[in-house]
């Protein structure tokens, strides 16, 4: 967690996000937008609806945008809700969902081969040029849910644009599991809620991304998908989402075995 203090980002009374202090005072710039007390950051009484909320966010979120302190503009924004059928207090420009530390919601897709008594999970390494986790490997397929998109919708054109996966077979992904991530990095606090698929692939199937955002794949046993995720400090590194979602999977099958030691270090 950062050594700046967190510092509660409130909307109609419930936590929307958790901003650094460092980042409340870079806030503290705007009182026509804010208001900054004891109890945190909230909008100033006028920004009582989502349109109005919405319009402050994007003058911010422009403001930071020319200042350089977000990541790369994704032109795309996620809606911010107490939950993810709630009703939007506003919508925000994508780039600024950690800065602000709301909670986002997301999908990712465990590409499963199965044969000859041996289970195999496929990869993806990134590209060096994403924003984010540059030339990390990464699951098959995951995206963001973005505003008014539902998860399935998500899911089908992620695997298209990630993986060449035509909807016929992306709907065969069976929804198994849901990951919790809640991480600080440079760009912000991760509030993260991950849709977990698995999806049976034939062993002829080889990924094509669409999207120039993958740059490689590697399909792994599962022993060797538990190394991959467990190494620090090589170039083979896996976002955290990813490590996440990977080791739900594993965990989840109960005719996996690995020794103690190796258990340990996962």
């Amino acid at each position: 967690m950062p050594t700046d203090p967190l510092v509660r980002f409130s909307v109609a009374g419930q936590t929307a996000g958790w901003v650094t202090r460092s980042r409340i005072d870079r806030l503290a710039q705007f009182p026509r937008l804010f208001v900054i007390d004891a109890d945190g950051l909230r909008f100033a009484p006028a920004f009582n609806d989502v349109v109005t909320r919405t319009d402050a966010m994007a003058e911010v979120a422009d403001a930071l945008a020319s200042a350089g302190q977000l990541t790369a503009w994704r032109d795309e924004r996620y809606a911010v809700r107490p939950e993810f059928d709630a009703p939007p207090w506003f919508y925000l420009e994508r780039a600024c969902a950690r800065w602000f530390g709301v909670q986002t919601w997301a999908v990712h897709v465990n590409g499963i081969v199965h044969g000859e008594g041996v289970q195999q999970i496929w990869f993806a390494r990134r590209s060096p040029h994403k924003s984010i986790d540059p030339d990390c490997f990464d699951t098959l397929v995951g995206g963001g849910i973005a505003e008014c998109d539902q998860v399935a919708e998500t899911m089908e054109r992620e695997a298209w644009e990630e993986a060449g996966i035509r909807p016929a077979l992306a709907h065969t992904a069976v929804l198994a599991s849901y990951v919790q991530v809640k991480h600080y990095a440079a760009d912000g606090l991760q509030r993260e809620v991950i849709h977990v698929y698995d999806l049976a692939l034939g062993r002829d199937f080889v990924p094509d991304n669409q999207d120039g955002e993958a740059v490689e794949h590697r399909r792994l046993s599962l022993d060797d998908a538990a190394a991959l995720i467990a190494a620090t400090g090589r170039r083979d590194m896996t976002t955290l989402d990813a490590c996440m979602v990977t080791l739900d999977y594993l965990l989840r099958q109960r005719d996996w075995a690995i020794d103690f030691e190796a258990r340990e270090e996962l």
